[in-house]
């Protein structure tokens, strides 16, 4: 049984070490954590590991973001990977910084990434794991602030958040949905 991780990002330097780009960041610290790197293929970096008897494909969309679903169907398809074992890593402004909301469907939450997975899929019914980035934003500087780099408080603890991010990945893998949304879904 195979499962495809899905971290939501932009490509190009200006959007490193972005709000927008937490998919990215969580789909690197797993590609590390399994001693494994990423290559570019088609419509996405690709970075393939073994985990507990199981093949793990972390992929992050060359597509940019609004544009993710075309990437995420591909893989899908090319891999033979049931949408049940797909899981969807993405950030989430609805969400205090650092806290985690795994479910295993769900609405796009006006995220446009979601949106055009949901569009391209023709459903809803994939997990996803928003990461939250809180919204610490003054009146229409939304974009601002997710295109944003993280603020000086924030990298303090990031590495730990994506840290724990990462097990929830696993748990969702290894444990099951249910199990891994109660352990996860917290605060």
């Amino acid at each position: 049984m195979n499962f495809l991780i899905a971290g939501l990002g932009n490509i190009g330097e200006e959007y490193d070490n972005t709000r927008h780009n937490i998919g990215f960041s969580i789909a690197d610290e797993l590609a590390l954590i399994n001693n494994t790197k990423f290559s570019l293929q088609r419509l996405a970096f690709v970075a393939e590991y073994r985990s507990r008897g199981k093949g793990v494909f972390v992929i992050k969309p060359t597509t940019y973001m609004n544009l993710s679903g075309k990437a995420v169907r591909y893989w899908m398809n090319e891999l033979n990977i049931p949408q049940q074992n797909i899981l969807v890593v993405l950030d989430d402004l609805a969400i205090p910084f650092g806290a985690l909301r795994l479910r295993g469907k769900g609405s796009d939450g006006g995220h446009n990434g979601l949106k055009d997975i949901d569009a391209t899929l023709g459903n809803n019914n994939y997990a996803r794991l928003r990461f939250g980035i809180g919204n610490e934003f003054a009146k229409g500087k939304q974009v601002n602030y997710v295109l944003g780099k993280w603020s000086s408080e924030e990298m303090q603890t990031l590495n730990e958040k994506v840290k724990t991010a990462t097990q929830a990945v696993n748990s969702f893998m290894f444990e099951g949905i249910e199990r891994a949304m109660s352990k996860y879904n917290k605060g």
